[in-house]
This record gives C-alpha cells, sequence and structure tokens, in this order.
C-alpha cells in the first residue's frame, strides 16, 4: 500500500447541462470522476504519509511526501481518459548495526493512465446516476534500481515498480444537487522485475459528500462548502524477493477520512485526513499513522 499511495481523484459536474461547475467528488479515490464532453480537469494534490508504527526491532519510521499531478480530458460523452503522473520524496529511518541511519530517495514515480466508459446513465433535473468499468496501465517510468552508501535500496521503498502494472475496476456515483454517493471497487496486477514482485492489490472505495453552507453568486453562481466522509479498504498481497514471498509485507487496512471542500466555479480546494482504523498486516510490516491530503481542482 506504499507503493499506491497516489491515491486521489477530481470533480464531478453539479449542473448536468451545457454549464460545468465543479462540485463534490471524492478526495481520496480516483475514478468518480464524470467530465463533459471536451472538457478537462487538472487536478494537483500534497499529500504526507507517516508511518513509524513498527513491531520490529529496527524502529523504522516511513514518511512519505508526494504530489500527484492528474489530468482528465472528457474524450466523448461516455468516454473519459485519465492520466497521472507522481512526484515523490521518501524518507526511512531505521536502527543499523552503525547506528540510526536514514535512507532517502526523491523523483519521479511510475505514471498511470486509465480510460472509463460510462456503461448505464440516468439523468434527471439536478440528479444522475452513473456505472461505469475502468482499465488501466501502470508504467515503469520511476526508477527501480536506486542505491545509497548502504547498497540498493530495497524494493518498497524504490520510486518504481520496473514492471507494468494493469488495473480494472468499476465506479458508481448517485449525485444531487444537495449530496453525493460513490463506490469504487478495483485490482491491480503486479508483476515482476529485477527480481522483486510487489503484491497485486484489491480496493473497495466509498464517499459521501453532503453540502452544508452557500453563499452569495460568484461570476454568477454561488460558491459553497461540502463537508464529506471517505472509506478506503485496501488489501495487498505478499511480495516476492527472488520468486519467494516476504512474510513481512501485505495485508488489509481499512481507513476513515473526514473531508472539507470548498467549491467555486472553476476551482475547488480540499482536504482530507485519512486514518487507519483497522491495519491486519503480516509479519512486522511498517504500519501506518495517518495520510493528509491538500488538494487544489481546477476545470478549463
Amino acid at each position: 500500500m506504499r507503493q499506491t499511495f497516489l491515491a486521489g481523484c477530481l470533480c464531478a459536474p453539479l449542473l448536468f447541462s451545457a454549464t460545468f461547475q465543479l462540485s463534490a467528488a471524492p478526495v481520496t479515490f480516483n475514478t468518480a470522476l464524470p467530465v463533459s464532453k471536451g472538457e478537462g480537469v487538472v487536478r494537483v494534490q500534497a499529500k504526507y504519509l507517516s508511518a513509524t508504527d513498527d513491531p520490529g526491532p529496527m524502529s523504522r519510521e516511513l514518511t512519505v511526501k508526494a504530489l500527484p499531478i492528474v489530468g482528465v480530458w472528457g474524450v466523448t460523452p461516455r468516454w473519459t481518459l485519465f492520466g497521472i503522473v507522481p512526484l515523490l520524496d521518501k524518507t526511512m529511518e531505521l536502527d543499523m548495526p552503525s547506528g540510526r541511519s536514514k535512507r532517502n530517495v526523491k523523483g519521479l514515480g511510475d505514471i498511470t493512465t486509465m480510460v472509463r466508459y460510462a456503461a448505464y446513465s440516468k439523468d434527471q433535473l439536478g440528479s444522475t446516476v452513473r456505472i461505469a468499468p475502468f482499465a488501466g496501465i501502470e508504467m515503469p517510468t520511476g526508477t527501480d534500481d536506486e542505491q545509497d552508501r548502504f547498497g540498493r535500496l530495497p524494493g518498497s521503498l524504490q520510486l518504481g515498480s520496473g514492471a507494468w502494472n494493469p488495473l480494472i475496476g468499476v465506479v458508481a456515483t448517485a449525485q444531487s444537487l444537495e449530496k453525493e454517493w460513490a463506490v469504487s471497487a478495483s485490482y491491480k496486477f503486479n508483476n515482476a522485475a529485477n527480481n522483486f514482485e510487489r503484491g497485486d492489490e484489491a480496493r473497495l472505495d466509498l464517499s459521501y459528500h453532503r453540502r452544508v453552507w452557500i453563499g452569495g453568486p460568484t461570476d454568477g453562481l454561488p460558491h459553497f462548502f461540502n463537508a464529506g466522509v471517505e472509506s478506503n479498504g485496501v488489501w495487498q498481497g505478499k511480495n516476492r524477493n527472488n520468486g519467494q514471498k516476504d512474510p513481512n509485507s501485505g495485508g488489509t487496512t481499512l481507513y476513515l477520512a473526514p473531508t472539507l471542500q470548498y467549491v467555486t466555479q472553476r476551482a475547488i480546494t480540499e482536504v482530507a485526513l485519512q486514518l487507519p482504523v483497522m491495519q491486519n498486516l503480516n509479519g512486522n510490516a511498517l504500519k501506518q499513522d495517518f495520510i493528509f491530503t491538500l488538494s487544489v481542482r481546477l476545470n478549463d
């Protein structure tokens, strides 16, 4: 789950007409993003992950700073394209025979591209329901052979996987002018490269947002605040080193995240705090403390 810490998402129309207005949408997952034909959306997030609960003897402390840049384009009323470009900064502090040491890597991670098809849609005045399968590929654009003075970094700390990793899933949304529900289920097949293979990953994401305040018109349209809660269930299989399963990797984590969004006609500013309410990890796998996200979304 460290490697897929790119989580995040964009926006959905508030008014289902030719006028495109940003509205409530999940902050912690990418897939519930209805975009009108010929419209584009860019989201830039700043994410901070802290993991310091180490059941092993090395007192590991992991911090990850991520800047995922997401672009979305509505090709047709049913087809939507996605691109996710992550910039990463990973630091691991741990006890070694030479004393307390720090290992760090920063740079471009693995870029992901996705396509989504709106297989079902039911639009009414002021509301919509949509169901859409999606598929994508994570490309090996991040380096997977970084080294420091201690030698080659472990696979879990590398910027990239070195492999082409496909993913599939489906998302459903129900939205009105006042509230929105979204649910997404996905599976990513991680492949081996350079004698290392990350465990496959399955996700189940839920979100609920509701308008809690509305202000006066801005450029002819109101601005408002949405409050919400999101849940992310993540299962990851065990990593493999030289074909052998790592008993101290993989497991299941359940997050809950309160969210707040400030929405105008052309931009959304949003925050989320993901808290792991359940972590059932294998062996001495490092447990997380939280993931904080600050995000800005813009449409053209």
